[in-house]
């Protein structure tokens, strides 16, 4: 344990980076991106230090606690902590900053160095927001936290995207304000059912002390399940998704798509199962249906796009169907598969937005047909896009595999039939991937202009791409720090919901084994 306040660094720290390189004088705009980058690597250093400092075998709920009174008269605390889930996502996402950080190095044009300064400004705020929402302990604080991502997501969208990138950042905008405001009711209802006080609004405190009639906590419950479904995103609240993703930059599409929607998954852990245990038990055939109809129809939509982004975008939907399947089944497996999915599907993400990124970079195109051959141009960034989408779709000996059998065989042992038609999603997967792969790698070599030969990745998104790899090969071969981690907090969950793992079924006597 440390006293330092590790937590409140983490955010004050890219913070504090994000005013000085929005402030850096003219003279010295040009290194913004070098400042940017040590910033995040200072916020890294203090994750791993968080990460060291938490103790898996203790009772607590959370650690590298810090509670102080800030709205005593409405309840509201500055209170963080984080248990294993909580630590895993925001370890994940301070790794992921640096990578995006470097990998967005030539996003804007250096000659304008006022709008490169905005732009990594823009994503360490954001690194210190999606922190913050994961480490609070006070329903309130995590609001405002939850709210407040939108601002850097929607000025990284709008000013910074594509040819529509007013349109998707509006969408955006609009979808999850929309979900927002909806929570916002469900969130003040649970103080006034809660014990109240000066940190009324503090989990630990809620937690069992929720009071109300049955159809009034199921209407809570939805209220917040309505906001993380459109944060997963879930059919068919997803709409906005493919069309964020598509317009941002492949750097901010990573930290949209494998941080900032965790937030709907987690929350779903956090908020709904832990605060409303009878109402979760009652909504769960709603929402495994929802999630299998998430993962079939985003698997399907992505083996028909064409736009590269887009496609994987669709993948997103899928795999967050798999999340939530896993969050739902009310078994120790599967929610331990689907908290690991979280981490898993971070990184696999990231490796397809962020390769396809570099390949947009070299050909200008985001269409598949336009491409075809490339493994004979540019065989190493050729052989990562693959290793990335081998992960995404779940190939043994890569991170997914092992987070997507635990949620099915998490599933399977309460509810068959869903884990059985989520099954498909693989098999979908195997078709999207290796499909996308085959139009762009596969076939004869491209021809190009005198002098346009692109090049193969140099030495910078070689750096970028070397963490994403090795974390596909460590947790798919040693997932276990992770699930140590997760174990604890996944089993209190299932505690406080009030489920046990299905005894396991035997053979009867005489029976054939």
């Amino acid at each position: 344990m440390t006293s330092l306040p590790l937590l409140t660094l983490m955010m004050v720290v890219p913070l504090v980076g994000a005013v000085v390189v929005a402030a850096l004088p003219s003279g010295a705009a040009r290194h913004a991106r070098q400042v940017a980058l040590g910033v995040s690597l200072v916020t890294l250093a203090l994750g791993i230090a968080a990460w060291v400092a938490f103790d898996s075998g203790s009772g607590a709920m959370f650690q590298l606690t810090e509670t102080h009174a800030w709205i005593p008269q409405f309840g509201v605390s500055y209170a963080l902590g984080v248990d294993g889930i909580a630590l895993a996502l925001i370890v994940m996402a301070v790794i992921l900053t640096p990578v995006c950080l470097l990998a967005a190095w030539n996003d804007v044009d250096e000659v304008d160095t006022g709008r490169t300064q905005r732009y990594f400004a823009l994503m360490l705020v954001l690194e210190a927001f999606m922190v913050g929402v994961f480490a609070a302990t006070d329903v309130f604080l995590f609001y405002v936290f939850f709210e407040a991502m939108l601002i850097p997501v929607y000025f990284l969208i709008g000013l910074y995207g594509g040819p529509r990138r007013q349109y998707a950042a509006v969408k955006f905008l609009l979808f999850s304000l929309a979900g927002g405001l909806v929570m916002l009711v469900s969130v003040i209802a649970v103080y006034v059912a809660g014990p109240g006080g000066p940190d009324g609004f503090l989990v630990e405190k809620l937690i069992g002390n929720v009071d109300g009639s049955p159809a009034a906590l199921r209407w809570m419950f939805v209220g917040f399940f309505i906001a993380f479904a459109v944060k997963a995103p879930m059919w068919p609240v997803h709409t906005w998704l493919p069309d964020a993703a598509t317009e941002a930059r492949p750097a901010t599409a990573v930290l949209l798509v494998g941080v900032l929607d965790k937030v709907g998954t987690y929350g779903m852990i956090r908020f709904c199962l832990q605060l409303f245990p009878e109402a979760s038990t009652w909504a769960t055939p709603v929402v495994l249906t929802l999630a299998v109809i998430s993962v079939v129809y985003g698997a399907l939509l992505a083996i028909g796009q064409t736009d590269m982004m887009r496609l994987i975008a669709f993948t997103s939907i899928s795999h967050f169907g798999f999340i939530v399947l896993g969050i739902f089944a009310m078994t120790s497996v599967g929610g331990a598969g689907s908290t690991l999915y979280m981490v898993n599907h971070g990184f696999s993400t990231a490796g397809l937005f962020l390769i396809a990124g570099f390949l947009v970079t070299r050909h200008g195109s985001k269409r598949i047909p336009d491409y075809g051959g490339w493994q004979r141009v540019t065989p190493v960034l050729a052989g990562t896009f693959l290793v990335a989408g081998l992960s995404s779709l779940a190939l043994p000996g890569l991170s997914s595999f092992v987070s997507e059998f635990l949620v099915l065989q998490g599933t399977f042992m309460r509810y068959k039939v869903a884990a059985v038609i989520a099954a498909l999603g693989i098999v979908l997967a195997a078709l999207y991937i290796l499909l996308m792969y085959q139009r762009v790698m596969t076939g004869p070599k491209p021809a190009f202009a005198e002098g346009g030969h692109p090049r193969d990745l140099n030495r910078r998104e070689k750096w970028v791409v070397a963490p994403i790899i090795a974390s596909f090969v460590l947790l798919g071969f040693y997932p276990k720090p992770v699930l140590d981690l997760v174990n604890p907090a996944v089993d209190r969950t299932m505690q406080i919901v009030g489920v046990t793992d299905p005894a396991p079924t035997s053979a009867a006597p005489g029976s054939s084994k």
